[in-house]
């Protein structure tokens, strides 16, 4: 059997948006500029060390007691776009893709850093589309730490090397392929030039020659 782990943010949904908006807000809370290219460095990495870029980018010290109290507010924040979401959201071609995936009989994981990820996978009704769901409340480590991946692939019961992965960020893809698993980029192949292979969207993707690949270390 093959296992398939997808990202969250950038592959399933574009929650990309909702995310810049919410840090947005908390940046100009505290006087920091904070723009989309700025939110390009936080896609892929944790709560917490998202917070700590936005700290850096405005030279801003704080306790922990307020690191607590911000990233509260802005996931707050977050969640008010995310109760909003829908069927709509799930983003071009992933839909059919994972359905052609449950009906081969794949295992289909979620690897996300996102602590929303359940919310986000209900509101969008494909919640159960999915075997295993592991994001970011399971896990210690932030990718590029292949933690997520691994887990995912533990509870699939698929061996590493027999796994694909879908990833928009350069972190996610450091990990898939420090894991030894199959990088698949989604987005841009100038950005995502570490990837096995990369598209711009589902729409490009041929499912069913994934599934008769190889496994990675045997290409």
């Amino acid at each position: 059997m093959k296992g398939f782990i997808f990202d969250l943010d950038g592959v399933i949904v574009d929650t990309a948006k909702y995310h810049f908006l919410a840090w947005k807000k908390l940046a100009e809370d505290l006087g920091i500029g904070f723009t989309i290219q700025d939110n390009e460095r936080l896609k892929g990495v944790s709560r917490t060390h998202s917070l700590e870029i936005l700290l850096a980018l405005g030279n801003v010290e704080a306790t922990e007691e307020e690191k607590k109290e911000w990233m509260q507010q802005k996931n707050e924040d977050y969640l008010r776009y995310v109760n909003r979401m829908d069927e709509k959201e799930v983003l071009p071609g992933v839909l059919p893709a994972l359905r052609l995936l449950k009906k081969k009989g794949a295992g289909i994981a979620l690897g996300s850093a996102s602590k929303n990820a359940r919310i986000i996978l209900e509101k969008t009704g494909i919640i159960f589309l999915f075997d295993v769901i592991v994001d970011g409340n399971d896990v210690s480590e932030a990718k590029p730490d292949p933690e997520v991946f691994v887990l995912a692939a533990e509870q699939l019961d698929v061996d590493a090397t027999a796994c694909v992965v879908f990833e928009d960020s350069v972190a996610g893809i450091a990990a898939a392929n420090t894991a030894g698993m199959l990088s698949i980029g989604i987005g841009e192949a100038d950005v995502l030039k570490e990837a096995d292979r990369v598209f711009p969207d589902f729409t490009q993707i041929d499912v069913e020659a994934l599934l008769a690949q190889s496994p990675k270390n045997n290409q």
